[in-house]
């Protein structure tokens, strides 16, 4: 896809995309097509619509996006172009930005459009359309609009790198694959990248992590990489749970398997974010941790009822091996937290089904112990359609995880508080850090949607710690 900002010469083929923001934004569209105004009833403006003609022999796209639009109405909205109206396309496209368009809305616009491009049609004979040569002008009246172009395209970059980590399937994405991902991002950019084989996480002590990798024939991979900008004043440390497949261990599945290559989508949202976070050149310092594992079965797989260490140096009674992804967080958080010192640590998960349960598939759950990150997750969240909602971390919870046999056990095996017992399980191995947050994705991150006819990454939660980060720094600057 080339774009190309205001050009002198309009191309008099491409198909001419006009976004219109409810009634009160009819008047703008009406300037800008020379025929007699569309009737109401045809087209209106109103959210989620749209209407094809032709003026001045030339096609013309008619984007509805309802008044006032929140940022993923927009984005939402350009990612149907490619997406739904391919053909309409070939002659190249023709963005016709209002005057009345913001720069935020503008950058959604154009993300959603290179996000059209998408398929997840990877090992189809017939190999989907590439748009690699498409030609798209971009006609705004912002003058940064250079700069929101190139920024639209880093930031699309990351969110489709997320689409296919999850989407990719998992004799595809494995512990290694992963790491290789993090080592090939480390050679383009500015990123220290380390790997934990099973021997290396055996002596730094990461004993819950390889006691869920030991059923399967994958080796695990501890994954770290460190991007440190000049000026950095602010340092975040993000964990995501990496588990490629999730067979539910001996506690195995049954329901829902085929969904499970899914488990590592906190991982794809910290990868992705790493990797714009280096794209974009943002002033922190960011470490970032993927345990990388495959909770499979076989003779070595770990027992329930198994007592396994930690790296946090604290016995964990193994009560369900399909609670495997709270036992890998517990030693990323916890070699985070004792070996990098951030200033903030979130970690990401598809953690539990009990997050959906209460949310459905809306938000994320949000667990922290500062109220300042949380109000900041919150609002980053709202900003682009990423959202998330606080529970509880109150210490009664804890107590649903004591173990007669080890010093914590892994799951309380009750009908209730799920998401919240998970939660209080990870703070134990933050080493009471000050500034911690939990976001249980399970709920957001794969989801059914009108892009294909199964389910797909979101890429959530890159769009969320961009912001989050952006702002955060933004504050630290004044």
């Amino acid at each position: 896809m080339h774009f190309k900002t205001n050009p002198k010469k309009p191309s008099q083929t491409a198909l001419r995309v006009i976004p219109v923001m409810g009634e009160e934004n009819l008047s703008t569209m009406k300037e800008k097509l020379v025929q007699s105004p569309l009737s109401k009833l045809l087209f209106s403006g109103e959210k989620d619509s749209s209407y094809s003609l032709e003026s001045e022999g030339r096609l013309v796209l008619l984007l509805g996006l309802g008044k006032e639009p929140e940022y993923k109405t927009v984005e939402t909205a350009f990612r149907r172009i490619l997406s739904k109206n391919q053909k309409l396309a070939e002659s190249g496209l023709s963005l016709d930005f209002p005057a009345t368009f913001t720069p935020e809305q503008t950058e959604a616009g154009l993300i959603g459009l290179i996000l059209g491009t998408y398929s997840i049609g990877f090992y189809k004979k017939e190999k989907p359309k590439s748009f690699a040569k498409l030609k798209v002008e971009v006609h705004s009246a912002l003058k940064n609009i250079d700069e929101l172009v190139e920024r639209a395209e880093k930031i699309a970059a990351a969110k489709m790198a997320a689409f296919e980590l999850v989407d990719l399937p998992p004799n595809k994405i494995t512990p290694e694959y992963l790491a290789d991902w993090a080592k090939d991002l480390g050679k383009k950019n500015k990123v220290n990248v380390k790997v934990f084989d099973t021997k290396k996480a055996k002596s730094e002590g990461l004993e819950a992590f390889l006691a869920v990798g030991r059923g399967s024939a994958r080796e695990p991979k501890f994954i770290i990489l460190e991007y440190r900008h000049p000026k950095a004043k602010f340092h975040l440390g993000l964990v995501g749970k990496g588990v490629t497949f999730d067979t539910g261990g001996l506690n195995v599945k049954t329901q829902g398997m085929h969904e499970m290559k899914s488990d590592m989508g906190g991982a794809a949202a910290v990868l992705a974010t790493t990797k714009l976070v280096a794209d974009l050149g943002l002033p922190i310092h960011l470490t970032t941790i993927v345990p990388a594992v495959e909770n499979a079965v076989d003779k070595d797989a770990y027992l329930p009822s198994e007592v396994i260490g930690s790296h946090a140096g604290l016995s964990i009674e193994v009560i369900d091996t399909d609670a495997e992804g709270r036992l890998i967080l517990a030693d990323g958080l916890s070699y985070l937290v004792k070996n990098y010192q951030p200033d903030q640590l979130i970690n990401l998960a598809t953690l539990t089904g009990s997050s959906i349960g209460t949310f459905g598939y809306q938000c994320a759950a949000l667990f922290t112990n500062d109220g300042g990150l949380s109000h900041g997750l919150q609002q980053a969240g709202e900003g682009v359609g990423e959202r998330s909602w606080p529970l509880p971390i109150w210490e009664e919870y804890a107590r649903e995880m004591d173990s007669e046999i080890a010093d914590i056990k892994n799951y309380h095996g009750k009908p209730f508080a799920g998401a919240i017992t998970a939660a209080k399980f990870l703070q134990a191995f933050t080493h009471g850090h000050a500034a911690w947050a939990h976001l249980d994705i399970a709920g957001v991150s794969f989801m059914d949607g009108e892009f294909a006819k199964t389910k797909t990454g979101t890429a959530y939660g890159v769009g969320l710690l961009l912001k989050y980060m952006e702002g955060y720094i933004g504050k630290t600057e004044v």
